[in-house]
């Protein structure tokens, strides 16, 4: 327990599937909480082609541990708790981040023999939801995972110090939220935490003139649902209707093996026009970031679901804090920041002359009037998390050491 004689505020964030480099857990969490003197943070989650066994060690006050490595429906996921545990006996934090509801039992039990210490939860998805309507999971097995997944989540609102929402919308739509007070709610938003070293862009991407090629860009989690069949139609047609020609990079992970054979084969027949960067490992986010400045046109085509549709997408935040010009499906959340910044066009991708009407628009559309937005980095969100953890000291009465006047 931190007190007095102790040396550091000891943090652990936590997943399993997503990768100890993940951008919102790794990237923005980390790197925020271990911009203050006094804090040691530990990150734990999945394995980037690695043994599940090895422990990296990044940056003198962050530390990588892999809990899980293998395919989404292995046994080693059960594998991934024990390790999980033994974490948690080992580095005996102060404060855990949990940030996947399957960590939720541990950290409970965890909290139970530790009272004193703490724990958040970081709501990145409305995990019921998406089971009731993606269809994953059928029958009776789906509706006993959606109702068990509500109980852990409402258990652990109740035991935990603060919950943090990465979509707005979490707050009216997940039920166990409504019996907490808002103080305990705090909303951290997806938006982009450049890396130490990363010099963002001043001045929106161009687009080309006419008889040069036009990039295309569809990156993060590649699946249907996301729209990736939708971009690759969109691309074979603005390849015929763009003077230059097209060409679609397809950059990320794709957790479905049929699908991703199908992707291969595709792109085995259309070499000249399309891309498939990763696909069967998760990419490192430097790659992606590459390919960001890179391109001409970032697409958002997702398809209309529930489970989405009052989401703002991580990668939407990527495209605008690098100043890339958007082609999203309509939805009015996203289309909020895209007028706001004259960042980016609505296109129905179903359509099937789509591609020769958004060609045409190109030619005679100013992307980004005012510049490169810059509302939508990290920082706010990172003071935020902040004075939630400030809190929690005060109210801790730890010593005046742990608890650095100076903001990030």
């Amino acid at each position: 327990m931190l007190g007095p004689n102790s040396p550091n505020l000891i943090v652990l964030l936590a997943s399993v599937l997503k990768p100890v480099d993940d951008t919102r857990m790794r990237g923005k969490f980390a790197h925020t909480l271990s911009s203050r003197p006094g804090v040691q943070v530990h990150v734990a989650g999945r394995a980037a082609g690695t043994p599940a066994s090895v422990t990296t060690v990044p940056g003198p006050r962050i530390e990588q541990h892999a809990l899980f490595s293998g395919s989404r429906l292995s046994l080693e996921r059960l594998a991934a708790q024990w390790r999980y545990w033994q974490l948690l006996q080992r580095l005996r934090p102060d404060l855990v981040v949990v940030h996947a509801p399957e960590l939720l039992p541990l950290t409970l039990l965890w909290h139970q023999l530790s009272p004193q210490r703490w724990f958040l939860y970081d709501i990145r998805e409305n995990y019921a939801l998406n089971v009731t309507t993606q269809q994953v999971y059928q029958g009776i097995m789906r509706r006993w995972l959606a109702a068990g997944l509500r109980w852990v989540e409402r258990l652990a609102a109740r035991r935990a110090s603060g919950l943090l929402l990465a979509e707005a919308s979490y707050a009216s739509e997940l039920p166990f939220l409504h019996e907490q007070p808002t103080s305990r709610v705090l909303v951290l938003e997806n938006k982009y935490q450049p890396t130490q070293d990363e010099v963002l862009d001043t001045a929106p991407h161009p687009t080309p003139p006419p008889a040069q090629p036009l990039r295309l860009l569809y990156s993060g989690t590649i699946s249907e649902l996301n729209g990736v069949w939708e971009a690759i139609d969109l691309a074979r047609s603005l390849h015929a209707a763009w003077p230059g020609g097209a060409h679609l990079t397809i950059i990320g992970f794709c957790q479905q093996p049929d699908l991703l054979a199908q992707l291969h084969a595709v792109v085995a027949r259309h070499p000249v026009w399309l891309t498939l960067i990763g696909g069967g490992q998760p990419v490192p986010h430097a790659r992606i970031v590459a390919e960001i400045s890179r391109s001409h046109l970032g697409l958002l085509p997702y398809r209309p679901h529930p489970s989405t549709e009052r989401c703002r997408p991580t990668k939407l935040f990527e495209y605008l804090a690098h100043g890339l010009p958007v082609v999203a499906t309509p939805n009015s959340l996203w289309q909020e920041l895209l007028t706001r910044h004259g960042a980016g066009l609505a296109l129905d991708f179903a359509n099937p002359e789509a591609g020769t009407a958004l060609a045409a628009q190109l030619q005679h559309t100013i992307f980004y009037p005012h510049g490169v937005p810059t509302d939508v980095l990290w920082e706010t969100e990172g003071k935020k998390l902040w004075l939630l953890l400030d809190s929690l000291i005060k109210a801790a009465t730890f010593a005046p050491q742990f608890a650095p006047t100076a903001q990030p």
